[in-house]
């Protein structure tokens, strides 16, 4: 091709070498604004209500009384828990998809400590033994792809999210056995009368310390992350084994050591779950939110005082699409969609912030 007759395209796409936390922060608040306009325009074309009205409802569904504040933070909290839980094994980059495996593996640790002890020991030995059961129950679980991956070089993303289903099968086995009343196929709420194993009230409130464990962990990751030598392991083998080694540093030892966390994290989401909201145990204890938590450590870039924030955003919208399907007789789809349309202009916020559009003429610059 002759050099002379290259022209030059209209656009393209480069990548941004750094950009600063104001540019950043811009480009996101850009982007919610771009979301809720559209999604305005939307909600008028489908169904002709107020948009304004709308945005309301979702503030209603969320924020409307004390009792929904409390279970918009208790479910934030434990979407936030499983998001810390992946986002050393992410940074290590081992994709852990079998959150919801090792959250269930959590749950089952945790409900038979309180059947089992529940009226022979104190509630805050229970709450001790299930803590420390339940990390090791998710910690095991995660070892175990960990494991595999390390010795054989197996495809982590496949044997994490194939143990989901064999953790879903586990947990339908002890809920058969555990099932009360006989026949229900349910566990119920355990220890209903006694309330032995369950989270005891912090000032008066049910779910307080939900919160302070999963606040508590979250400082506790960043600065494991940013500051530790174990953090720095996993930052290097993230970058490049080959590095790694080169330097001296064990990466079979490291992705063992990082996998147990990030499952033994999940299995304390399992812990909050039983112990700490539900008090009983089915297939449905994680709801998806192993999956949703991606998102939440993926969009945060791995930090844990990013995901507080994203994880509310994610709490908010989901209930708020409730609020609307009930309040406006709205079918889930309609509701939904406008959940859709928001996360759809956040992640490609992080689009515009990773990369850049060169027009034609114009001159590169970050």
């Amino acid at each position: 091709m002759n050099p002379s007759s290259y022209k030059e395209p209209l656009m393209r796409i480069t990548r941004r070498d750094s950009i600063s936390f104001s540019q950043g922060l811009l480009i996101r608040v850009a982007g919610i604004v771009l979301a809720l306009a559209v999604s305005a325009i939307v909600i008028y074309a489908l169904v002709k209500l107020n948009p304004l009205n709308v945005y309301g409802a979702m503030f209603e569904g969320n924020f409307g009384s004390e009792k929904r504040f409390w279970i918009t933070l208790r479910d934030m909290v434990m979407l936030l828990c499983v998001g810390i839980g992946l986002a050393p094994a992410f940074k290590m980059r081992f994709w852990n998809i079998g959150a919801e495996g090792q959250i269930l593996l959590g749950g089952i640790a945790t409900a038979a400590v309180l059947i089992y002890l529940g009226s022979t020991l104190p509630t805050w030995m229970i709450l001790l033994i299930a803590l420390a059961v339940s990390c090791g129950a998710g910690g095991l679980w995660g070892l175990i792809p960990a494991a595999f991956k390390a010795r054989f070089g197996t495809n982590e993303t496949l044997f994490t999210l194939m143990m989901n289903y064999v953790a879903i099968q586990l947990t339908s086995f002890f809920v058969a056995t555990w099932e009360n009343p006989f026949g229900s196929n349910t566990v119920g709420i355990i220890n209903q009368q006694t309330k032995a194993g369950w989270f005891p009230p912090v000032f008066g409130q049910q779910y307080m310390l939900n919160i302070i464990i999963v606040v508590a962990l979250t400082v506790f990751m960043y600065i494991y992350l940013r500051y530790s030598k174990q953090g720095y392991e996993i930052s290097v083998v993230g970058e490049s084994e080959r590095t790694a080694r080169y330097i001296g540093i064990n990466v079979k030892k490291v992705i063992k050591r990082t996998m147990m966390i990030s499952g033994a994290i999940c299995g304390l989401a399992g812990y909050i779950a039983v112990a700490g909201s539900s008090h009983t145990i089915s297939t449905s204890t994680a709801g998806g939110i192993g999956f949703t938590a991606i998102i939440v450590a993926w969009l945060a870039k791995f930090n844990t005082f990013t995901m507080i924030l994203i994880a509310m955003l994610i709490v908010f919208l989901d209930k708020g699409a409730i609020q609307i399907a009930s309040q406006y007789n709205l079918n889930d789809f309609a509701s939904k969609m406008i959940e859709g349309i928001i996360l759809f202009f956040i992640l490609g916020s992080e689009f515009f912030i990773n990369y850049r559009l060169v027009f034609r003429g114009v001159k590169e610059a970050n």
